[in-house]
């Protein structure tokens, strides 16, 4: 079976299309820059090489449209015509509280994700004029919906509750949601197979670090508190959002700044952590060259990025009492050695304990932890691509066994 994945931005597609049976990646690639001047898809060809193909790209249709050719083209495609695609699998960014799994996508799931646009305004409408895109193009097709707030519905009412009047709960849904839920779902299962231990039995906390950053603490296969809250604002220092702050300060910056909520919502969103704090940038490989070099805002910068790893990792242990398995995954987490290193400094009463050659390793799975290490501690390169084909085939099988 080939099921392709879209992830559909405000002005981008990601994509890839997995062969079922061999869990491989059979064509993957990205429009990038839609309804902008010099749009173009690029795409990988199998031995990694990369061919950009320009085109005026309006609108999220049209994207499609150059990736289904892409896909069944005679000289860079994998199948020779669409009938070969068994089903579409569609990262959704927000379910509230109507999606707690991945679902058939039909009028009524699509309402409903409708519902969600004022909780992620600049994501589900696209993932939305994805869905619709497909329908029109390959209207027989069974599409499926992967969220990336799912998995954190098992979250108990005291972990997602805020402490504000209860009646904006119910009339706003303001609570905490949470995301990179199927990564966290992918690497935490993971785990546990490397490992050869029982999912259902495991404390795990899973570090998703990259450019946005969240940790989930799992137990015996659900997550029952995590980072992120009713936006993605919340946490960790990010590259470029804040994290955690004290709400006092944001009244305090619109009376003396005189600024409004659309103000105040860039300053948090896209001119504060890593960037904002540092002055440099928000990607940590120049964060780094810049500590090379003595900046003092870069050190900082990386010394407040990583004390709020090592914090929530310690508080996610005391919610979990106790942790079996510790694992890091996105661009940063997989990648930047150092980072893993300076989070775990000092957790040995936690029972963790960093193998610094093992340690030293980028983007493969590996266990990081020592020998005498009572908790595992472990990279994983995160594959939510595979994580939501997986949940597309088990839909459509199902949906066939019906039929």
């Amino acid at each position: 079976m080939n099921i392709l994945v879209l992830n559909c931005g405000s002005s981008s597609i990601k994509y890839k299309l997995l062969d079922m049976k061999t869990k491989s990646i059979t064509a993957r690639g990205s429009v990038e820059k839609i309804g902008l001047t010099g749009s173009f898809l690029k795409l990988f060809l199998p031995n990694e090489d990369e061919v950009i193909l320009e085109g005026e790209i309006l609108e999220h249709r049209a994207g499609i449209e150059y990736i289904l050719g892409a896909i069944t083209s005679k000289k860079y495609g994998c199948i020779r015509s669409l009938s070969e695609i068994d089903a579409v699998g569609h990262r959704i960014v927000h379910g509230g509280e109507k999606f707690n799994s991945s679902v058939l996508i039909n009028d009524e799931v699509i309402k409903k994700i409708t519902d969600c646009i004022d909780l992620a305004p600049l994501h589900n409408p696209p993932n939305l004029s994805g869905i619709y895109a497909i329908k029109e193009l390959m209207p027989s097709i069974p599409q499926v919906g992967v969220f990336d707030t799912a998995f954190h519905q098992t979250m108990p009412d005291f972990a997602y509750m805020y402490g504000l009047p209860y009646s904006l709960y119910k009339k706003y849904a303001i609570r905490r949601y949470g995301f990179h839920g199927t990564s966290h779902r992918y690497v935490s299962k993971r785990s546990c197979e490397i490992l050869n231990m029982p999912y259902k039995k495991q404390r795990i906390i899973t570090c998703h670090i990259g450019n946005g950053a969240s940790i989930t603490a799992i137990k015996n296969g659900m997550s029952v508190d995590t980072s992120m809250g009713m936006t993605p604002v919340e946490g960790l220092l990010m590259g470029t959002r804040c994290g955690d702050i004290d709400a006092g300060i944001l009244t305090y910056i619109m009376e003396k700044e005189n600024v409004g909520s659309s103000s105040i919502s860039t300053i948090i969103n896209k001119c504060s952590g890593v960037l904002g704090t540092s002055g440099i940038s928000s990607d940590m490989r120049e964060i780094s060259d810049a500590i090379k070099k003595k900046n003092k805002r870069a050190i900082l910068a990386l010394s407040i990025y990583t004390y709020k790893i090592k914090k929530y990792i310690g508080a996610y242990a005391a919610a979990l009492g106790g942790v079996d398995i510790l694992v890091f995954t996105g661009g940063v987490g997989e990648n930047q050695s150092e980072i893993r290193q300076t989070a775990c400094d000092e957790l040995e009463f936690m029972g963790i304990k960093i193998d610094k050659t093992a340690n030293y390793t980028k983007g493969k799975e590996i266990i990081i932890s020592t020998i005498d290490s009572k908790t595992n501690v472990i990279v994983i390169p995160t594959d939510e691509e595979l994580m939501i084909a997986l949940d597309t085939l088990s839909l459509v099988t199902k949906l066939k066994l019906k039929l």
